[in-house]
């Protein structure tokens, strides 16, 4: 099993590029699947966008902490902010009709839908997502 490996950048977005391309770089050489590239990016994505909007309400003085392990048959990555954490029991359903129009709340959703899990700490400020290459759903 490989070893995680720890990146820390600022509540940016352009900040998290270099946080995207080493982890999709890893997964990619472990030889893993087009569409477990494509969940594991869109997952990462939500995560760090997150992370940065929600949890550290974009302030560039707080900090998004991401630890990663990929290997050929499992990928976790971890993303975690400095803010007060949420709980995630209370996040609306954006499918129901009320929240259709709603130009957010559909980043768990996502994660849910292509990670074989999504685990939230308790405080609700770091989200771990598991993928498994028998586990992904066809993006096709």
């Amino acid at each position: 099993m490989s070893q995680s490996k720890k990146l820390q950048v600022p509540s940016d977005l352009a900040s998290v590029v270099g946080v995207q391309k080493a982890v999709m770089a890893e997964v990619e050489a472990c030889g893993h699947s087009q569409d477990l590239r494509f969940a594991v990016r869109l997952a990462l994505d939500e995560a760090l966008a997150n992370a940065i909007n929600h949890g550290n309400g974009r302030d560039r003085s707080k900090k998004v902490s991401v630890a990663y392990r990929v290997t050929s048959q499992l990928i976790e990555i971890s993303v975690c902010d400095e803010g007060h954490g949420f709980d995630p029991s209370d996040v609306v359903d954006p499918t129901l009709p009320e929240n259709l129009a709603k130009p957010s709340g559909r980043g768990i959703m996502l994660m849910r839908s292509y990670m074989a899990s999504v685990r939230f700490n308790d405080r609700g400020n770091c989200v771990t997502l598991t993928a498994r290459p028998d586990a992904v759903q066809s993006t096709a």
